[in-house]
């Protein structure tokens, strides 16, 4: 066996440095509203939102934290074999699960094999079996070897390396599961409220280090001016994803802060209609005029104060394989002289269109700019898990507004968006489909870089996708908060690990 990775830190391979006993409550002000689904890591999407959960009640063999984007947890380390075929993880030994089972091998294959969430066809397509070898040692047996099995199943790609307990999940059900959580991660569930808000409770002992705040609460406020004005108020400590002039107002509050993280998420537009021939959008100079209709730089100036970076790709810069594309630059005029080549000089009913929820601002601002060139569209929101449910049973048509900021590496974004399996992708072009099945099976790094580019210049030279901007999101921090943990993960946007969160000593 090639040795891939070893204990990340002597801080993580130590038994757990001493610590003070947790102290207090954090409340966050959520800009979602939680579903019960992200309660189980088998129904993780693709999505980064999940993992706002997953990081308090679950913990996962292998994830992103401030060491790095695939930072050994439950596994202790892990190996590869020489011909690429086989993943052997040795498990940490001591971690428990909430109910003082110790996590095992068996836990390890059952969460991998009842996993259906986001590539849990992909993943289970390349996996031939997870053999258990002994209590603390699994190995995955791939069917061919494929550069990407860590990417998909050790980065926030995916849900499917979080594990949870067995014997636990067979005596209650998915359902009783969902009702009442168990993971193995530095808080225990306490109780959930469906739209309203979810409390845990620090586990003294976690194998990483005891919490510092002894309770978290994730408190569900859509608005931000909501959001805003409780933390002003006291009434929560954190609260995410704060826009434009609201943003501002928290800046300028003496006792508050504000701080943006560079992450993964790219917002762009995503126009399912193409893929019909008797639509308009199947015109790709229809699409380059909604591309050129967009005016990036004002966009991330109204909605988070210039701190979004307008981008010509749905693949963030920081990402591996990634092929920098710069936007095209703001031209009305040139937009509105490609619908008239294109058929339609007085422009056209798009039908409806979707914010992401909840960034109904900016999608009402996105649809005015495809209004001003004869794009007429109407503004339609939806609750987020309807909304996602939605898109990913191909039912939104139209214009839908993408804000996604999973991690992974270029081909888990191509994946998910626009290959045929893809979760959210309404359609694939052939070449870009056979392209990214030979990027699937090239061990040669250079080669496989040089295919993902050219999906890459495929994906931008037809227009399937408009993209806006990298999003820099703004997080409002109140006055008791030392530590947010906002940023600590790279490319992570929301506080994590939540252990290293810290109040301040009064």
């Amino acid at each position: 066996m090639r040795r891939l990775a070893v204990v990340a830190l002597l801080l993580f391979a130590s038994a757990g440095p001493l610590h003070a006993a947790p102290e207090g409550t954090v409340t966050w002000g959520a800009h979602v509203s939680l579903a019960a689904r992200w309660l189980d890591p088998a129904e993780t999407e693709a999505v980064i939102i999940p993992f706002m959960v997953l990081y308090a009640l679950h913990d996962a063999l292998v994830k992103p934290m401030p060491g790095g984007v695939s930072t050994p947890s439950l596994a202790e380390s892990w190996s590869m074999s020489k011909d690429g075929l086989v993943y052997e993880f040795a498990l940490r030994k001591g971690p428990k699960f909430h109910n003082g089972d110790p996590v095992t091998a068996e836990d390890v294959r059952f969460s991998f094999e009842r996993y259906r969430g986001a590539a849990a066809k992909l993943l289970k397509e390349k996996v031939r079996e997870v053999q258990v070898v002994d209590a603390a040692r699994v190995r995955f047996h791939l069917k061919e070897p494929w550069p990407d099995f860590m990417t998909f199943y050790g980065t926030s790609a995916s849900g499917a390396g979080w594990i949870v307990p067995k014997k636990y999940v067979e005596r209650v059900g998915d359902e009783g599961f969902k009702k009442a959580p168990i993971g193995a991660g530095p808080y225990r569930f306490v109780s959930f409220t469906p739209g309203v808000e979810l409390v845990a409770e620090a586990v003294d002992g976690y194998w990483r280090k005891t919490p510092s705040v002894k309770r978290i609460v994730l408190k569900v406020m859509p608005e931000d001016t909501t959001r805003a004005a409780a933390l002003k108020k006291g009434d929560v400590d954190i609260v995410f994803q704060l826009m434009g002039p609201v943003a501002e107002d928290v800046r300028r509050t003496p006792s508050l802060r504000i701080v943006s993280a560079r992450t993964y998420g790219v917002v762009w537009l995503d126009l399912p209609d193409q893929w019909d021939p008797k639509s308009p959008w199947h015109d790709r100079r229809v699409r380059q005029a909604a591309s050129l209709a967009i005016d990036r730089q004002a966009v991330s100036q109204a909605e988070s104060l210039g701190l979004s970076r307008p981008t010509g790709s749905i693949i963030p810069r920081a990402f591996e394989f990634a092929l920098a594309l710069e936007p095209p630059a703001y031209d009305p005029g040139k937009a509105k002289q490609l619908l008239t080549e294109a058929g339609y000089p007085n422009g056209f009913d798009a039908g409806d269109f979707y914010p992401y929820p909840p960034f109904t601002s900016m999608g009402e601002a996105l649809a005015g700019y495809l209004s001003a060139i004869g794009i007429r569209s109407r503004i339609r929101t939806m609750e987020r898990a309807a909304f996602f449910t939605a898109w990913r049973e191909r039912k939104l048509k139209g214009v839908i507004m993408v804000l996604n900021g999973t991690g992974g590496n270029a081909a888990t974004r191509i994946e998910a968006f626009a290959t045929r399996a893809g979760f959210y992708a309404g359609g694939a072009i052939p070449e870009v489909e056979d392209l990214f099945q030979r990027q699937a099976r090239e061990m040669d790094r250079a080669k496989r870089e040089a295919l993902l580019h050219q999906i890459q210049r495929l994906l931008h030279d037809r227009i399937v996708h408009a993209p806006v901007c990298e999003i820099g999101p703004i997080t409002g921090i109140g006055p008791r908060v030392d530590v947010p943990a906002v940023g600590l993960i790279p490319g992570y946007p929301y506080s994590a690990p939540y252990e290293d969160v810290k109040l301040k000593k009064p």
